[in-house]
């Protein structure tokens, strides 16, 4: 993967552009912009406006109206943007036409996901894995990337192989798309050998949104060193600890974090990370309960342990981040989760507060497991004092 050549001093000033289509309201597709803004700064650009439509559905040229269009284009002359970054993912069409009529950069959420993942990956796995993603989303839009390349001159959105000249080739692009595929088909079967021969210790996997907390929590039951950065996908590698509650020992993992709308190229080329969350025993789905939009949140990490299969284990929910909340808020949280069918509890990872009660509630999880397991031994795990 080809790293940034260009050294931006200044951030790109962006603009962002959402849709408020059937089934959504403004106050949905504001949050939304909320976290693509977020996705920007994240890449290293700066918004400076956003635009909001109501249409039923997107226009399948320019994907939103005319009058719309012509006001984007007047605000990008008047304001010398260099990027427009869309909320949703755009069709090759969509964005060979508006590069045409913007005439500046265009992006969609898929594009800045993946670049954002191309600044986090750090070892060859991931680098590869992301390399992969970032093809197969280029492939279909090799048409006019050529002119759209020479305009770019590098920046957020132009991280990894969208630097290289042969998208003019596709058949090139196939064959790296093909090699990378068999280097990862031989990591995965190494990744499959390495958890094969972890034996019959239990398996817990954090999981939840990205930017969570979840690897501040690893570093505060494990003691693993795990990076942890207020960024969002501030850890692509799964990092994996064998730690030890009471008399108990078990494998703790820290995975990468979800988000909505996450690229299907990204949940394929992460197979074999998401294989640490699909062989495990226990999840902990770990939340920022300071979030507005928490519920939301929980929804989505949801639907993609669906999609990948691990919807069916059993989960603890960690409301975590909970020294950020006032009494009030607190007091409503408690009132929310009472209901949820899971082991729930709140929790500040940072501050380290009711971490007791959480190795409480996953300890007696573990030995469940461990009883099955080891049904002689029963005797050996009695009920934990902290």
């Amino acid at each position: 993967m080809i790293e940034n050549k260009f050294f931006n001093k200044e951030p790109e000033k962006a603009v962002l552009v959402g849709l408020i289509t059937t089934g959504q309201n403004k106050k949905q597709v504001e949050e939304y912009l909320d976290e693509l803004a977020f996705l920007v700064e994240t890449a290293g650009g700066k918004v400076i406006h956003r635009f909001i439509q109501r249409l039923d559905r997107p226009n399948p040229k320019t994907f939103v109206g005319k009058g719309k269009l012509e006001e984007i284009k007047r605000f990008i002359v008047d304001n010398q943007v260099d990027t427009v970054v869309f909320d949703d993912e755009l069709s090759p069409s969509q964005q060979f036409q508006l590069e045409k009529e913007l005439g500046v950069k265009i992006l969609d959420r898929t594009t800045l996901i993946l670049d954002i993942f191309a600044m986090r990956a750090q070892t060859a796995h991931a680098r590869t894995q992301v390399e992969l993603a970032q093809y197969e989303y280029l492939l279909p839009r090799l048409k006019g990337m050529w002119t759209h390349l020479e305009r770019q001159r590098g920046g957020i959105g132009m991280r990894g192989p969208g630097e290289r000249e042969i998208e003019t080739d596709r058949r090139i692009v196939q064959k790296r798309i093909s090699d990378l595929k068999k280097k990862l088909a031989k990591i995965d079967r190494q990744k499959q050998t390495q958890r094969s021969n972890r034996g019959k210790l239990v398996r817990v996997a954090l999981v939840g949104y990205t930017n969570v907390g979840k690897s501040t929590l690893m570093n505060v039951l494990a003691k693993a060193g795990v990076f942890a950065e207020n960024k969002l996908f501030a850890t692509l590698d799964t990092k994996v600890d064998k730690i030890q509650i009471g008399n108990i020992s078990f494998l703790l993992s820290d995975t990468v974090g979800f988000i909505r709308k996450l690229p299907t190229q990204l949940i394929e080329s992460f197979k074999s990370t998401l294989d640490e969350i699909r062989e495990s025993d226990i999840l902990l789905h770990v939340v920022d309960a300071s979030h507005p939009d928490f519920e939301e949140q929980i929804k989505t990490v949801n639907e993609t342990l669906a999609e990948i299969g691990a919807r069916d284990k059993p989960v603890i929910l960690v409301l975590n981040k909970i020294d950020l909340l006032t009494d009030e808020k607190l007091k409503k949280i408690k009132n929310i989760i009472k209901n949820y069918p899971v082991k729930h509890v709140l929790i500040s990872a940072s501050k380290k507060l009711n971490l007791n009660e959480l190795k409480k509630i996953l300890y007696n999880e573990i030995r469940k497991i461990h009883v099955k397991r080891y049904p002689k031994n029963d005797f050996l795990y009695p009920d934990l004092e902290i």
